[in-house]
Formats: C-alpha cells, structure tokens, sequence
C-alpha cells in the first residue's frame, strides 16, 4: 500500500529492458549519439511540430532551467501560490535564473484565477526599475493538488501572459496524466493553446530517471546547450535517458501508463465518495487524491503498512477538516494494483 508518491514506484520493465540494451557498446556522447537524434525526432511526432528537447535528470532541473532560459534581470515568474517551484523546489529557480523572484497568485483548486493573474502581473510595471520586471508564466499541469486546467483555462492564462508580452512556461512533472485526464494531444494541451516551454516529466510515470525541456519554438533554446552544460546536467552518457523516452514514447506506453495510475485513483476516490467515516476533500482528475479521516484511522493504516503523507490545511479553506481529523494525500502510480486499494480502504 504504497501511496506516499509515484516518485517511490519502480521503473516500468519496458524501461528496464531499454536500459539493458544500451548497457554494452558504444556511442557518441554528450547527447550526438544516433539514439538521442532518433527520440529528439519522435518528439516531433509527439507535439506535431518541429521542437527542440534537451534532456536533464530532475524535475527541479526542467523547471529552473527552462524558467532560467528566459531570464531577464529583476526578474519576476507568475505561478500559483501551490506551485512546486513556489514551494518544493529548495529556491533552486531563483537560483539558476540568477535572482529571478517568483510571484504567487491565487485561483481555486491548485489552478491560477486569470483575473488574479493580469492583477498580479500589474503590480509589476515593466519600466517600474524598483519592482524588477515580469519575465514568465508558469502553470503546472496536472496540478499540485491532483486537479487540471481545461484547455479554455490554459488559453485563458496563456491569453493574459501574451498581452503583457510573457512566455509560457508548464510544469509537466505529471504532464501525461493531464493528457490522460482531458484525453487531448500533447499539441492541443501545449503550443496550440500559447504554451512556449514544456518540463516534459518521465520519473514519475514508470522512468527511472528521465526528463526533458521541450521548447515548442526551437529559435528560443538557443542559449539552452550553454545553460544545460553551466548547469550539470548536460549528461556524458545522455544515451542511457533516450534509452529511457524510447520505451516510454513507443507504442504510447507513456499514456498507457498514466490511464492507469489514474483509473487506480478514480477506484479510491469512488470509494471514499460512498464512505460514512471519510470523505474526499475535493475532487480531483488524476493520480492524486486527498481525503480527510479520522486521525485514528490514519495511524491504523500506518500501522498496517499503509504508505502516505499528510497534508496541510490549504490556507483559503481553514475550516476544512474538523477536530479530530487528518488531511492526507494519497498518490497511485503505474505499478499500484487494485488490490492495494481495497486493503487500504478496508483499514479506512
């Protein structure tokens, strides 16, 4: 009963047996090798459209240096306040875009208000030198909290960002669970609806370790190789990621995968939309679900083995949970089986 993250599941054996094939022999390195050009290629096929993919080994790597490409001095990303790289990302894009501020926005369910977006971005005049300057927009997608931005949402965020003349920028640490979720292209959910710079996430959903900043507009990466090389994470043996994409892209095993780990949450969610002494704190759309129980059913679960984290009380919502009871997240991944999910209902 493993539902602390999808970050602790396995790698799929279709991973594993790709990484087995490149383990001997050789290949150019540093990214020119013919099965690095051969996925950079099917990353075109993705997105219908010619890209350019640079691979890198974390999330908070995609992230900061995607932001860092579009670095401009004073200045200032527009996120939701939940967003990981407000929170989770230990300041590292501040710290690759070289001081770069982020400024948090409020919106529902993990999702930024566009309303308080175009607020937000206006308390940053650009010829204002004391303020800095707006750089970015980032939304994450799927979000922190287990929702997604519709495709109307997006071109709603992405419509205020290009009026002040912003690129961009999705986290898609979860990407191919929102896709599984609004069952839409990679096309339609990115550079059709005014998305420039994609975090293409892979570890999360059956890879081992495998990333990539795709940009949807391959003129705006062409500080990118430099950035990547500054940075560390231009791999020597970049073969042994591709090698990773290569499995996880063909035959559309990436969504696949992520329709399971979303239909396992939506057998947890059902059954605690019928439960009497727990109850989902909100709903969600994909592999993520929060639900609020008694304290003493989350210890007896612990105790049984059961894996997951606790939650904090969003802050717009204080009255949320009651005396006496636990806010938890629970995550499903591609190896999670149904079996665990009714064991650890049984428990709740």
């Amino acid at each position: 009963m493993f539902f602390a993250s999808d970050n602790w599941s396995g790698a799929h054996p279709a991973i594993g047996a790709a990484l087995m094939r490149e383990q001997s022999g050789y290949a150019n390195a540093y990214g020119a090798s013919a099965l690095d050009r051969k996925i950079e290629a099917r990353f075109n096929d993705v997105f219908e459209r010619e890209v350019a993919v640079f691979f890198v080994g974390t999330g908070t790597a995609a992230n900061s240096l995607a932001l860092s490409s579009v670095g401009r001095p004073g200045g200032v990303v527009f996120c939701h306040k939940d967003a990981h790289i407000a929170n989770d990302e230990g300041g590292a894009p501040e710290y690759f875009t070289g001081g770069g501020r982020l400024a948090t926005v409020s919106g529902d369910n993990g999702r930024m208000n566009p309303a308080a977006l175009r607020r937000m971005i206006g308390r940053y005049p650009a010829d204002f030198i004391h303020h800095g300057q707006p750089m970015a927009v980032s939304l994450t997608q799927s979000t922190e909290v287990g929702t997604v931005y519709s495709l109307d949402e997006i071109d709603a965020i992405t419509a205020e960002a290009k009026a002040h003349g912003l690129p961009v920028h999705m986290d898609g640490a979860r990407f191919a669970n929102a896709l599984a979720a609004l069952d839409v292209t990679p096309a339609e959910m990115t550079w059709k609806r005014g998305v420039d710079i994609l975090s293409f996430g892979g570890t999360k959903n059956g890879c081992w370790c495998a990333e990539a900043i795709v940009f949807m507009n391959p003129d705006q990466a062409r500080d990118m190789p430099f950035i990547r090389k500054r940075a560390a994470h231009l791999f020597s043996k970049t073969r042994f990621i591709s090698a990773q994409f290569d499995a996880y892209l063909e035959g559309g095993l990436w969504l696949d995968l992520a329709r399971h780990s979303n239909a396992m949450a939506e057998r947890m969610r059902q059954a605690f939309r019928a439960a009497k002494t727990a109850r989902l704190a909100w709903e969600t759309a994909t592999n993520e679900v929060f639900i609020i129980l008694p304290e003493e059913a989350a210890d007896a679960a612990r105790k049984a083995g059961a894996q997951f984290h606790n939650w904090p009380t969003p802050a717009d919502q204080p009255d949320l949970i009651g005396e006496g009871e636990a806010l938890i997240r629970c995550v499903t991944s591609f190896s999670t089986e149904e079996q665990e999910i009714d064991r650890f209902v049984s428990f709740l």
